[in-house]
């Protein structure tokens, strides 16, 4: 069966790390503060090339959600049905990912959710997020 993996570059390839050891980290402008998602060679806002590297908390809400019944890729067939979500996190920036730990028609927008790091294999880590006792 095909693999969905996530392409890696010079942009996102740390962003990829600190998920394997369990943080949340985007690139910031030093220009102009904003984070960047996804990474790219400048930034979206002032097209600075110039970032650092920070830690998120990895705190959110879900902004929006949908359960998919088809299967878009072949590896994401033995996963039916699956939801997709957007969710907004603290520091201001959304991330699309999949909220797990929860029934699909649990899923309200607005939901806290907190970060949890699920490894697929030794050098994939994905970020999904679950329902977060506190908001």
């Amino acid at each position: 069966m095909a693999t969905s993996q996530p392409r890696t570059d010079t942009f996102n390839q740390p962003y990829w790390a600190a998920l394997r050891e369990g943080r949340l980290c985007m690139p910031r402008c030093r220009q102009c503060h904003r984070l960047q998602y996804p990474m790219g060679p400048c930034c979206s806002n002032c097209l600075s090339a110039d970032f650092d590297w920070v830690a998120l908390s990895g705190r959110g809400r879900v902004h929006a959600y949908a359960v998919y019944h088809h299967a878009f890729h072949p590896s994401f067939r033995d996963r039916l049905p699956y939801n997709v979500a957007e969710v907004l996190l603290e520091e201001g920036v959304k991330v699309i990912s999949n909220i797990v730990g929860i029934a699909h028609d649990a899923i309200r927008n607005d939901m806290p959710v907190r970060a949890r790091f699920d490894p697929v294999d030794e050098d994939l880590t994905l970020l999904r997020f679950e329902p977060a006792a506190d908001g």
